[in-house]
């Protein structure tokens, strides 16, 4: 049974940082791109940032270019994102998932699992 657990979420003040993690189990990790996604209330999962299986390959929304960064442990079968320089609009549940496909993929319907998501609050 494949399993991805986002933990690191919390309120912080604009201009702030987090660190988000995404612990995966039941699954062979390297071989699965990771991507983060986003959604704010009252609007669409918003794709944020994806990795490819080793690591080499790493792509991001425009908004967040500059300020977050997507990096991985496949050691550890863990994804983070660390989020600098946040923005009360960078607001929103983050979800990990998990994309066997090796081509970027940033719809939401492309990737076959995903986490239960984990809350970032950016107060002005």
């Amino acid at each position: 049974q494949v399993q991805l657990v986002e933990s690191g979420g919390g309120l912080v003040q604009a201009g702030g940082a987090l660190r988000l993690s995404c612990a995966a189990s039941g699954l062979t990790f390297r071989r699965y791109a990771m991507g983060w996604f986003r959604q704010a209330p009252g609007k669409e999962r918003e794709f944020v940032a994806r990795i490819s299986g080793s690591g080499g390959n790493t792509y991001y929304t425009d908004s967040v270019k500059g300020r977050f960064t997507i990096s991985r442990d496949n050691a550890k079968n863990t994804v983070y994102l660390q989020m600098n320089s946040l923005l009360p609009e960078d607001t929103a549940v983050y979800y990990c998932a998990a994309d066997i496909q090796i081509v970027v993929r940033t719809s939401p319907r492309a990737y076959d699992y995903w986490g239960q998501g984990t809350q970032v609050t950016v107060s002005s």
